[in-house]
């Protein structure tokens, strides 16, 4: 059967699963960020526990990436789907029932192995249901329900938190994940590719570069290559790559097919993309501080600011979806792109007296350029990927979006504490210049009030200096996809077939 001659009646309902799938995990990682305060609390967690706690799914979700969409084209993208969800909800119910730091982390690291499973076939399993007429229209709800979690999940987190307890940051996952796993069950046609000799090399030597990569850029602010462990990790990270890329191209079935990047689309979609995530991988980490730490925000009040960019994004994910089988996916992604480096620009502008006025109506722009550019950019990509390597396809950007995001926090992270330290005046206390965060606590301490004054001003500079090094990369990003992506219409039609098999 194929599912491009026959169009699968219950579709738009399997989308909605796919939807349901990728959303649980992107509100999960935004609430932690609100929950990590009373959570620390509570578990007497070290600065280095809640470290880990962050950093602990990030290494397992990206360094298996990889693995997991090559196990779905092989074993089957439902049931690997499915099984995801399982371990997600699992692990999601034992950090609710956490008692130390350490029993946190464990959970954290099963969340990320549930959610590495579960993300890349939720995407392959979207690219086999709708044909090349529909595609564009589901990955626009797909990338939709990822931009409502993105800014769902700190205004979800503060609402619970404020409620019931940290736990529940947690809990909300397993009812989601629950029902995303009936509906799977009952809606969903199981569907994979060829079978193929597994290429176990390949997985190890994906997980372990992909890990020490990720690990080197979350460690480099904090020390640079004076740190001789940042050293090993990188020397790690770029033997295991390099040795991963030549084994692929000899081993007779690879993991990952390297061939896909020969193609213009898949090549210009991805690599723009990953500079649009270096660019926006630190948004939320300023923007969050700016609203809480200069402008005086809750947290939920601060998660409820990004409304406005979360509806521009959802309205023009929707015009994108119309507009792009009229002017073609290099066309919209380049102009999403530009749309969206204005926006940056203009929150660079922003001061410590600035209202709410000049900085919604910089996240609608933000937010419309996204809308048009994401789904533009992964439609092209995803176009170019055979039905039966979908899943290792969908993992693929995915690995290479993680690393960029990774590297946009570390890169703007490092950028934004370099300048704050810098715009502080000599006369200002050692404790006072690291962050504002620390300037607010030794100006409460002491009763300095002018140290808050300058503090939030010389935060605003540094957030102006971050947010134009986001613009850059992302106008970078719109360059290279004009001079690299073809400007199609519709995707470019798949020449191997996609082999389906019936759930029994």
């Amino acid at each position: 059967m194929d599912t491009n001659a026959i169009r699968d009646p219950r579709r738009w309902w399997i989308l909605i699963v796919l939807c349901l799938s990728t959303l649980v995990l992107v509100i999960d990682n935004f609430v932690l960020a609100v929950a990590v305060p009373p959570l620390a609390e509570d578990l007497g967690a070290s600065a280095q526990d809640i470290q880990w706690i962050l950093d602990s799914y990030i290494l397992v979700f990206a360094g298996l990436l990889l693995t997991s969409g090559s196990l779905a084209d092989r074993f089957g993208r439902r049931r690997v789907m499915i099984i995801g969800l399982a371990l997600f909800g699992l692990a999601s119910l034992g950090a609710t029932l956490a008692a130390n730091p350490g029993e946190m982390i464990a959970a954290r690291a099963v969340m990320g192995v549930g959610g590495a499973l579960v993300l890349p076939s939720t995407l392959s399993i979207l690219i086999t249901v709708f044909d090349e007429t529909e595609r564009r229209k589901a990955m626009s709800a797909w990338s939709a329900a990822s931009v409502l979690g993105l800014v769902g999940g700190p205004v979800l987190g503060g609402v619970l938190i404020a409620h019931f307890w940290w736990g529940a940051a947690f809990l909300i996952n397993i009812p989601v994940a629950v029902v995303a796993i009936i509906a799977a069950l009952v809606l969903m046609p199981e569907s994979k590719g060829p079978w193929t000799k597994p290429d176990v090399p390949g997985a190890l030597l994906s997980a372990v570069g992909m890990t020490a990569l990720v690990w080197t850029i979350i460690e480099f602010p904090k020390g640079g290559f004076d740190h001789a462990s940042t050293l090993i990790t990188l020397a790690i990270a770029v033997l295991s790559i390099v040795g991963f890329v030549i084994w692929e191209k000899r081993v007779e079935h690879p993991m990952v097919p390297l061939n896909l990047f020969r193609n213009r689309d898949f090549a210009g979609g991805s690599l723009s993309l990953t500079l649009v995530q270096v660019a926006n991988g630190g948004l939320l980490l300023v923007l969050t501080q700016y609203l809480q730490f200069v402008l005086g925000y809750s947290p939920t009040k601060a998660g409820l600011s990004f409304i406005p960019m979360m509806i521009a994004s959802i309205l023009f994910n929707a015009l994108g979806a119309a507009l792009g089988t009229k002017i073609g996916n290099r066309t919209l992604a380049v102009t999403g792109m530009l749309i969206s480096t204005a926006g940056l620009v203009l929150l660079a502008n922003l001061s410590a007296d600035s209202g709410f006025g000049m900085l919604a109506l910089a996240l609608v722009i933000l937010g419309a350029g996204a809308g048009m550019a994401q789904p533009a950019a992964v439609s092209a990509l995803m176009g170019a990927v055979p039905h039966e390597q979908a899943g290792v396809g969908s993992a693929l950007n995915d690995t290479i979006q993680q690393a960029g995001a990774a590297l946009g926090i570390a890169v703007l992270g490092s950028i934004l504490s370099s300048t704050f330290t810098g715009a502080m005046p000599d006369s200002a206390p050692e404790a006072a210049r690291n962050s504002i965060g620390d300037a607010l606590a030794v100006a409460a301490s002491t009763g300095d009030s002018a140290l808050i004054g300058t503090a939030r001003e010389a935060f605003s500079t540094a957030m102006s200096a971050s947010f134009l090094a986001g613009a850059a990369g992302i106008f970078a990003a719109a360059v290279l996809a004009l001079f690299v992506m073809r400007n199609r219409k519709t995707e470019a039609p798949v020449t191997e077939a996609d082999e389906l098999v019936n759930a029994q």
